[in-house]
């Protein structure tokens, strides 16, 4: 069977780690045919968009894509604010008994991985977190499962500035969004004999919406007595990852605190750069590096396919290419454990060509 993908090669070191990773797909024997589709800054010098509607419908049709890195601008929010009408200290100012009619403000792009999960109503982030074997890392035996909720929370992106030197960010947790990944958690622990559901939360201060969430959380874990569940408070939860990761199974967290957990356990296990993920929806996945785009090596044949790889991996499991990704993740610890071709963040002088090519030559 030949498998339809769409590619998004990305931009900084992504066209090179993608590279990397669609030659170890070809060595497997998968057969696929890739649709490329560019985003981020590649794509805004192409077509003026950083997220094409091309790709999107590129997406909707193949149900699958592996995307690589993309850059993320970090908004000058200030600047770009002050510079309109809706900064204007004339028609926001706060003195007035008056209220002020306050023109809508200018908008800012968001990035083109919020763009894509709303789009396509990818809710779920799944980050499996797990040693390597021949990676140095903090700890081992690390074996645990982050899952994010990916559409809502902070993430939604409502936030203005009410007057100069104010800006109110709106935090959107909703009853549908909550129990929908609660299952996702749930189901996903039961189908790969996972012991414990642990939900992350704030509602100690955050009563209403993380107090919603737990809520939700709660509601579901009674349909599946088969897994046990508990609960975290984030700030605890994240000193004991790193003191005790082994406690941890499947980690149920909103979107903000998701991200940034999830990064913490990557963490745990070497960084970034051995981690994959997949954004889930009802009927379509992308999967993604959760790295960078690292536009200081980019060019340079330097940067490490390894997390995209894994990322690959999920996409064929997803796509019921077992057998490869097995194959695949044989052949990624035989060159690990062996350690004669090592990328430079792993302690190598490798170039990324160079690791691809033995990861296939295992293959």
């Amino acid at each position: 069977m030949t498998h339809t993908i769409t590619l998004i090669p990305g931009d900084g070191i992504g066209p090179e780690v993608t590279s990397a990773v669609v030659s170890i797909l070809k060595a497997s024997g998968v057969a696929i045919d890739w649709e490329p589709h560019d985003a981020g800054v590649i794509a805004v010098e192409r077509t003026g968009q950083t997220l094409p509607a091309t790709l999107v419908e590129s997406i909707r049709r193949n149900k699958v894509a592996l995307k690589g890195p993309v850059t993320t601008p970090i908004a000058r929010c200030s600047k770009l604010l002050r510079k309109s009408a809706f900064c204007s200290p004339a028609k926001t100012a706060i003195a007035s008994t008056t209220p002020t009619i306050v023109p809508r403000p200018p908008k800012i792009e968001t990035s083109v991985n919020v763009g894509l999960r709303k789009a396509l109503d990818l809710y779920a982030n799944l980050r499996p977190v797990w040693n390597l074997p021949g990676v140095d890392a903090r700890f081992q035996g690390v074996d645990l499962v982050i899952v994010r909720e990916n559409t809502e929370d902070l993430y939604a992106g409502l936030e203005h500035e009410v007057v100069p030197g104010v800006v109110e960010s709106l935090k959107i947790i909703t009853e549908r969004a909550s129990t929908r990944i609660a299952h996702f958690a749930f189901r996903h622990a039961e189908r790969h004999r996972r012991k414990r559901v642990t939900a992350i939360h704030k509602a100690n201060i955050m009563k209403l919406s993380d107090g919603l969430f737990l809520e939700c959380a709660r509601r579901v874990a009674r349909e599946y007595p088969g897994v046990a569940y508990d609960e975290r408070i984030v700030d605890a939860a994240c000193m004991q990852l790193v003191m005790f990761p082994e406690r941890f199974d499947v980690l149920l967290l909103p979107n903000l605190y998701g991200d940034i957990v999830s990064d913490l356990c990557a963490g745990l296990v070497g960084g970034l750069g051995v981690v994959g993920a997949a954004n889930l929806g009802a009927d379509i996945g992308v999967f993604e590096a959760v790295h960078g785009s690292a536009p200081d090596i980019a060019g340079k044949n330097a940067a490490n396919p390894t997390a995209l790889l894994l990322s690959a991996v999920l996409m064929l499991r997803h796509i019921d290419e077992n057998d490869a990704a097995d194959r695949i993740m044989k052949a990624l610890a035989g060159v690990l454990t062996a350690g004669r071709v090592r990328t430079r963040d792993l302690g190598g002088a490798a170039s990324t060509t160079e690791f691809a090519d033995a990861v296939s030559a295992a293959l």
